[in-house]
């Protein structure tokens, strides 16, 4: 069988695999995000918020949040805003590799122009421009599912409501682009992710061009790992942005995440910018295992399916090629006997 190419595989196929991996790996570990999320947004009570008359649990740890949110919630607590989550990752990860694919692919062959690899820094360039498009399309998603894994049992909406709490808010319509800032600098995190793994690759296995998969997932949880222990302050910053403000704040929302994490930092010290990065980074390990695993499994059933497609199509067009060359040589007989 004749060595199998990504390049046979169009940007759709490649975003469909990458997505259809995101959504598996996402549902699979699904309470891990809604334990990170709430241990992000949540800010210890502060000696200055005399007027916090709030009683909301504060978690201690990720095994605290998860049996305190059972007990509190029941077990459909750990899967509140799974929909939204699901579907923000779907589009999230269609939008990013579908991108990523087509600007890598024209940098090869309109700029490099070469058979070498692409330098780290045009690989963190290539994700950072994928990443910002996709982020500008889906970022509404994000923003509600955000507001939806951090309301209280009493107080939760489907996705349609909690968007138009979020529209009816200070900010308007604008609101569901809330924290876009964020997520645009944040983008440095599939950058770094997915430069890792194409580099990790590149200098594990250079001759390869299919992984098997335990390699894929290795590789895709340890760059996963690099990428989130550089970006967390960011992604703590971003989450308290496009969740609901703490009670001390009375309602004012944050306008930036530079202004989140001086908050964060006055309350609880630098210390404060990594809450839940446990969670995170574990989360990370298996969804980014798992996805580049998924991800690389249903690439090849593409490369082979649409092979299949092609050798059949060949394979027609000989035939018909055939038997028009066929009825062409017996007209020609006939004709030839029609004149003798």
């Amino acid at each position: 069988m004749a060595a199998l190419s990504k390049s046979e595989v169009p940007p759709w196929g490649l975003a469909v695999a990458g997505s259809t991996g995101a959504v598996i790996a996402n549902a699979l570990v699904y309470p891990l995000d809604i334990v990170k999320t709430r241990l992000q947004v949540q800010v210890k009570k502060h000696h200055t918020d005399e007027h916090d008359s709030t009683h909301e649990k504060h978690y201690e740890g990720t095994m605290h949040a998860i049996m305190s949110i059972i007990e509190d919630e029941g077990i459909h607590g750990l899967y509140s805003g799974i929909g939204g989550s699901l579907l923000g990752v779907a589009s999230t990860n269609f939008a990013y590799f579908y991108w990523y694919s087509t600007v890598r692919t024209l940098y090869l062959s309109k700029i490099q122009k070469s058979d070498k690899f692409p330098s780290t820094a045009v690989e963190l360039s290539l994700g950072a421009v994928a990443g910002a498009l996709a982020q500008l399309f889906t970022i509404p998603i994000a923003v509600v599912t955000t507001r939806q894994q951090t309301q209280k049992p009493g107080e939760r909406k489907g996705i349609f409501a909690t968007g138009k709490e979020v529209v009816d808010g200070e900010d308007g319509v604008t609101g569901l682009w809330r924290g876009l800032k964020a997520s645009l600098v944040l983008v440095v995190n599939p950058a770094i992710t997915y430069g890792a793994y194409q580099r990790l690759r590149e200098v594990l296995y250079p001759t390869r061009t299919t992984l098997r998969a335990h390699e894929a997932f290795l590789l895709g949880a340890l760059s996963k790992m690099m990428a989130t222990i550089a970006t967390q302050p960011l992604i703590v910053a971003k989450v308290g942005l496009q969740s609901r403000p703490p009670p001390a704040r009375q309602g004012k929302p944050f306008k930036s995440f530079l202004e989140v994490m001086e908050y964060i930092v006055q309350r609880e010290g630098p210390l404060g910018l990594f809450k839940g990065i446990g969670p995170q980074i574990l989360k990370g390990l298996i969804v980014q295992g798992l996805l580049m695993m998924t991800k690389e499994r249903i690439e090849i059933s593409f490369i082979l399916l649409f092979r299949y497609m092609r050798t059949m199509r060949k394979e027609q067009l000989e035939k018909l090629a055939k038997a028009a060359a066929d009825n062409a040589s017996k007209a020609a007989a006939q004709t030839k006997r029609a004149i003798s």
